[in-house]
């Protein structure tokens, strides 16, 4: 699906049934963060989002911390996150 290296560097998860990305905010770039799932290609962790909410910060919280940051980058974070954990355990 993508056929550059820079696409490698800088992509977008897609949909692989419908090629629709499905999360355009969470970019990956392993010359940045070493590769971790970032907000827009900004230096802004997933991971850093998601634990403060689940720390207890709000939204608003949040986009005080980060002025580059918009809700909806916040709630994609959180829908990522919870993509993430879609695990399944197949009985042998």
């Amino acid at each position: 699906m993508f056929s550059s290296l820079e696409n490698l560097h800088y992509r977008i998860i897609y949909n692989r049934y419908e090629g629709k990305a499905v999360f355009d905010r969470i970019t990956f770039d392993p010359r940045m963060m070493g590769g971790r799932a970032c907000i827009r290609g900004m230096r802004i962790p997933v991971s850093v989002i998601v634990g403060q909410i689940a720390h207890g910060a709000t939204v608003d919280e949040v986009l005080a911390d980060y002025p580059d940051l918009e809700a909806a980058d916040v709630q994609q974070a959180l829908e990522y996150a919870a993509w993430l954990t879609q695990e399944q355990v197949h009985s042998a």
